[in-house]
């Protein structure tokens, strides 16, 4: 009797092929993005949406690999980064101008006042949805709501800085957001990675 098994394959993330899916890049770039700070496994899931069964398997296969350590606090397993090693300094930069935009920039751009929303578009979040493509040498970033424009910019030349990347910030009110504005539709109908706050329809 023959036995076939059918064994399903995922395709490689189309912003960092070398990689198995997103969830590796995003647990990655979180943990060397912050190599000082120690995580638990339940905030990475938190972090990026993820089951902490699933996470704890990434943060092994990283550990296995020496890219990073941990050690048990009563019941929590805490994790960080080693960027002491030319591997280790390596992945920190390929980290930072793949998956690292979300977490810098939700970071950054969630300290700014008035500032209801925010989201990646363009070739960057078709890249994150699977669209094929090469590697973007830039980000497009709507903002929503009326924050200052000092404060704003002060924010998005932080994370430029850290990334290497050239950010285009889109500043939108709420009610232009809302709109029947032909960039807004165009916007909306094409992939949106969110980074925080309620973006309506494309909010995921």
């Amino acid at each position: 009797m023959i036995v076939i098994i059918h064994v399903m394959k995922t395709s490689a993330p189309t912003l960092l092929p070398l990689l198995r899916s997103n969830l590796q890049g995003e647990v990655t770039a979180l943990l060397f993005l912050h190599p000082e700070r120690q995580y638990t496994v339940s905030e990475i899931a938190a972090l990026t949406n993820a089951s902490q069964a699933t996470v704890s398997r990434e943060l092994s296969r990283l550990e296995d690999a020496g890219l990073l350590e941990s050690r048990q606090v009563g019941k929590s397993r805490l994790v960080n980064a080693l960027v002491h090693t030319p591997v280790g300094q390596a992945l920190q930069q390929l980290m930072y101008v793949t998956y690292g935009p979300v977490p810098a920039l939700r970071e950054a751009l969630a300290q700014v006042p008035r500032l209801e929303a925010a989201a990646i578009y363009g070739s960057w979040a078709k890249r994150r949805s699977g669209e094929p493509g090469q590697v973007p040498h830039d980000l497009d970033v709507l903002a929503i709501g009326t924050p200052s424009r000092h404060a704003l910019y002060e924010a998005i030349d932080d994370v430029e800085q850290r990334l290497g990347l050239e950010i285009n910030v889109k500043k939108l009110s709420r009610e232009g957001w809302n709109s029947d504005d032909p960039f807004v539709k165009t916007v909306r109908s094409r992939p949106i990675t969110p980074l925080f706050g309620d973006l309506g329809d494309n909010d995921a």
